[in-house]
């Protein structure tokens, strides 16, 4: 992308977030929560979704308020170094979901043209996925904004009749609950989707042609898409026993349009994280060119999927939430409450916020034991924020006592 701000409007955010959310992986994650029942579980996934999508737009008016990427964004309250350090951990994530989505986007085709066409070689489609992001990436921004557009509204088309097939089944609505899952698991696996993407979404805030567009369109575009694949693979697991949506499609006959919706939706996600893991690595290498590392970061993702295949991906979503949701609790914290929203040039390295950070994610884990009504990560972030707060004022306290009153203090 240019480096010209101002670019990307609501329709534009709305269209990005919505393709991204519309994903495989995502209606397979919302098959996890078949065992709360369509009632409860639908409670969960809107529960979840609303939390983490405002988690998610917080992060994003950050981007579009100073005309920062995501990582550059960390620097305000971790130091230089702090946000390398990050920026290695988010490139870590990103290679991963690089990988996940083009193997789930593969096994997915592969299941079509095997059934279909007897063509079993999901390295083959793998291959064929990553060229396609290939693509995408290489014709940039301008591109981007058109072709996601319709490749949006294609793929609302085809979630509608995905949810003809899933939802005629009106008996799905009445199915109770069953053991396996707790409500507020449910409701983290919703909440920590959104928050995978709170990393990213500065890289594309910071385009907003306002701070207002960019919050309302991204709030609008990840809520309503994300939340609608939860429900479509709550309904597909419901009614048909099925965690793939293309298992479902190709039971009514509808295979082609499996195949549709699977690339589509494969590439116009998997794309914002290679872009955006090219863009962490030039926030530690800034005379790289992000559009070429992210070519080479899909190549990898790509190699990655057909070697390793990853079956279940569950734990590395509360791997996610456990680095993620204490970085975010105190650079939201540090923005929000104490009006801290310019980079410090001279900061390396702020201890107390990595030290808060190393707390919170043993304060995450825990939380995720605890099962609270409202999952892990909200929870969590709160008590992060107040314990980061406390800290401050005592080290700000202790310091100034030192200095003789020197109220102007860097850590």
């Amino acid at each position: 992308m240019s480096n010209q701000s101002g670019q990307l409007t609501k329709w534009n955010f709305s269209t990005l977030w919505f393709g991204a959310a519309v994903s495989v992986a995502e209606i397979m994650t919302g098959a996890l929560i078949a065992p709360l029942g369509f009632k409860k579980g639908l409670t969960a996934i809107l529960l979840g979704h609303l939390m983490g999508t405002l988690l998610l737009v917080f992060g994003g008016v950050i981007g579009s308020k100073e005309r920062l990427t995501a990582m550059e964004s960390t620097k305000i309250s971790f130091g230089s170094y702090g946000s390398y350090l990050f920026s290695i951990l988010n490139v870590l994530q990103l290679l991963g979901w690089t990988a996940i989505m083009i193997l789930t986007g593969a096994r997915s085709i592969n299941l079509v043209t095997t059934n279909d066409y007897h063509f079993n070689q999901p390295a083959v489609w793998c291959i064929f996925i990553g060229v396609l992001i290939c693509i995408w990436l290489y014709y940039g921004q301008n591109a981007m904004k058109k072709l996601n557009s319709v490749a949006v509204i294609l793929l609302f088309a085809l979630t509608i009749i995905l949810c003809y097939v899933i939802f005629r089944n009106n008996d799905l609505l009445l199915k109770p609950s069953t053991s396996g899952l707790s409500f507020g698991a449910a409701v983290e696996l919703s909440v920590i989707m959104p928050l995978s993407w709170l990393p990213l979404i500065s890289d594309y805030t910071r385009f907003a042609k306002t701070t207002r567009d960019g919050a309302i369109g991204s709030f609008l575009g990840y809520m309503i898409g994300s939340s609608w694949m939860y429900i479509i693979g709550l309904g597909a697991a419901l009614a048909f026993n099925e965690f793939d949506p293309v298992a479902v499609l190709m039971s009514a006959n509808l295979g082609l349009f499996a195949l549709g919706i699977v690339v589509l939706a494969t590439v116009t996600t998997t794309f914002m994280d290679a872009y955006s893991a090219g863009i962490s690595i030039t926030t530690i290498l800034p005379t790289l060119n992000g559009k070429k590392v992210a070519i080479i970061l899909t190549i990898i993702g790509t190699l990655l999927a057909i070697v390793f295949p990853i079956e279940k991906y569950e734990g590395f979503l509360y791997t996610i939430g456990s680095f993620f949701a204490p970085l975010y609790a105190i650079l939201l914290t540090d923005y929000f409450l104490l009006k801290r929203t310019k980079i410090r040039e001279t900061l390396k390295l702020d201890w107390l916020a990595i030290i808060t950070w190393v707390a919170g994610i043993f304060i995450y884990r825990q939380f995720v034991k605890f099962d609270s009504f409202l999952g892990a990560t909200v929870p969590s972030m709160i008590v992060i924020c107040f314990m980061y707060i406390v800290l401050q004022f005592l080290v700000n306290k202790l310091t100034k006592k030192q200095l003789g009153g020197n109220k102007h203090v860097n850590y």
